[in-house]
């Protein structure tokens, strides 16, 4: 199913969703304004919504637009819970020559989600949201991520799921990424694709 604008984020309540879909399909803006929904029509204490922000800052790269935070479509998002990254991700297959730098980006990256994954899991909120899973999911343990989906009440999450972001060393990566996004889609309640 597509999501677009005149969706009922009432109907999320209480379940776990996932959006899917290329780069720039405005995965991250739908998820802010879940996140604006949450505090401005349901009236949420914004502390009981714990947000995860594995998305590297917006950026063109290689006339690709990526990434972009949760905070850049919603200001208000930083009274929430918001468990930071040390650090900023980098877009491993962008920002590589090699395989050698991919996996060494993608490592760095891991470390970084990991670390905030677990404080999550350690210290669960009703609500949990994940801007740009697929970052962890480069190298990541996909049983820590469904831990920490379990914790919640409420789940809202958003990965990369598509093609445009390709390179002739990274097809090992992009594929474990699309069989473990694909394995997300069959555990959460509701998916949806962005376009």
């Amino acid at each position: 199913m597509v999501f677009n604008d005149k969706f009922d984020f009432n109907d999320l309540m209480g379940h776990y969703t996932l959006l899917y879909g290329e780069t720039d399909t405005k995965k991250t803006y739908f998820t802010a304004k879940f996140i604006q929904f949450l505090i401005e029509t349901k009236k949420l204490n914004p502390k009981e919504i714990s947000i995860l922000d594995f998305a590297p800052p917006i950026n063109v790269i290689k006339n690709i637009k990526i990434g972009g935070k949760i905070k850049d479509f919603y200001e208000n998002s930083v009274i929430c819970n918001n468990i930071y990254l040390e650090g900023d991700i980098i877009p491993p297959r962008l920002n590589s020559r090699n395989r050698k730098e991919l996996y060494e980006n993608a490592c760095k990256n891991y470390k970084k989600t990991f670390k905030i994954l677990k404080l999550f899991n350690d210290y669960p909120t009703k609500v949990l949201i994940i801007n740009d899973i697929s970052i962890y999911l480069h190298i990541g343990n996909k049983n820590l991520l469904l831990k920490a989906i379990e914790k919640s009440k409420t789940f809202f999450g958003n990965s990369y799921y598509g093609s445009s972001i390709k390179s002739d060393f990274a097809t090992l990566l992009s594929l474990r990424e699309k069989r473990l996004v694909e394995y997300l889609m069959n555990k959460v309640e509701f998916c949806y694709f962005t376009e």
